[in-house]
């Protein structure tokens, strides 16, 4: 078996329950979608971006994100078209920040629980800010697990 690797995730979503209108939640099945799934679908449907870029951006080959893609459009599908809620948690993901350097317009990210980086690491001038602030740290979603450093 093929070593797993760990799925990188700019940032997870705001809301995590979604169902129909008008039925109450108890009586609806419910679709889990994972976090990685989630990304998988905001950088190929909303921000538009190549199946070898998305996968790239998530640390994984090209052909296992599109193995995530396809599973996220099935389940999207379904809970649409058969009115089923659809839940996103879990996934084998790690959180990263993201920085950007004024001085030499440099992007770069950082796992978390590594601290604040002192200098850009092209430039190494101090100037720099971070890009998403969404983030708040390592996740193991409910029946996920946390990846460990380097995947």
């Amino acid at each position: 078996m093929r070593p797993y690797k760990c799925r990188k995730v700019e940032q997870e979503p705001e809301i995590k329950f979604f169902k129909p209108n008008g039925i109450p939640a108890k009586l609806l099945e419910k679709i889990v979608l994972t976090v990685d799934e989630f990304e998988a679908v905001r950088l190929a449907d909303l921000n538009g971006l190549y199946h070898e870029e998305a996968a790239e951006k998530m640390n994984i080959s090209r052909q296992t994100f599109g193995n995530i893609i396809s599973s996220a459009r099935y389940k999207i599908a379904d809970c649409l078209v058969n009115a089923k809620a659809l839940k996103i948690e879990g996934g084998e993901i790690e959180m990263k920040r993201n920085f950007f350097c004024s001085g030499c317009k440099n992007t770069w990210d950082e796992p978390f629980g590594t601290g604040r980086p002192e200098k850009c690491p092209k430039c190494g001038d101090k100037n720099f800010r971070r890009v998403n602030n969404r983030n708040e740290g390592c996740e193991r979603g409910r029946k996920g697990r946390r990846c460990s450093n380097g995947g």
